[in-house]
């Protein structure tokens, strides 16, 4: 289920929960965070590799072309038998901006994304079905946890795709991790 806890930046021991998705979709758009709830209902394989996954959304992604320019499409996806899933969670740790806005659309699974606004950190746990657009130069961070298991479109504008500008900011250090969050909401 789709969560929002909004903290005080200084305070990660105490937060607001949200669990109505309109609530959530109304709080987030008061910060510039858009936050869609589509059909993630098309027939994939457990396996499904980029190339399957975006022809079976090839509709919704030629709108969102279409409506965004965007330049370049590709599909993260882990699984808690790979490999490199700490080596790729350690990546997006880290607080960090874009000059791209951030835009995901889970397929499936889960995933946990902080955004540090003004002085507060709003942490989305992001479920199958959700779009999440985060504008560029928005502090913020992710987190899959340490049995990774989702799939995600992701879009961007520029054909270079993901470029992250790390803060040097140790706050992620103070938060709950996705692991912690989702034992702790569940």
């Amino acid at each position: 289920m789709t969560t929002l806890s909004i903290y005080t930046d200084n305070r990660p021991d105490e937060a607001e929960t949200l669990t109505d998705f309109d609530a959530i979709s109304a709080r987030l758009r008061d910060v510039g965070i858009q936050l869609e709830r589509w059909q993630a209902n098309q027939p994939l394989s457990a396996d499904a590799d980029q190339e399957e996954v975006l022809a079976a959304y090839s509709d919704d992604i030629e709108r969102l072309n279409r409506q965004y320019g965007f330049q370049s499409v590709d599909v993260i996806s882990l699984r808690p038998d790979n490999p490199k899933k700490a080596e790729m969670r350690q990546k997006f740790l880290s607080e960090h901006t874009h000059d791209d806005f951030e835009v995901r659309f889970f397929v499936d699974g889960q995933g946990l994304f902080y955004l540090h606004i003004e002085n507060k950190v709003y942490t989305v746990l992001c479920t199958r079905g959700d779009l999440i657009s985060v504008p560029a130069n928005t502090t913020h961070w992710f987190d899959m946890g340490t049995q990774p298991d989702f799939k995600c479109i992701r879009f961007f504008t520029t054909a270079e795709g993901w470029v992250g500008h790390f803060t040097g900011s140790d706050i992620a250090e103070h938060f709950p991790d996705f692991d912690s969050y989702v034992s702790a909401t569940g």
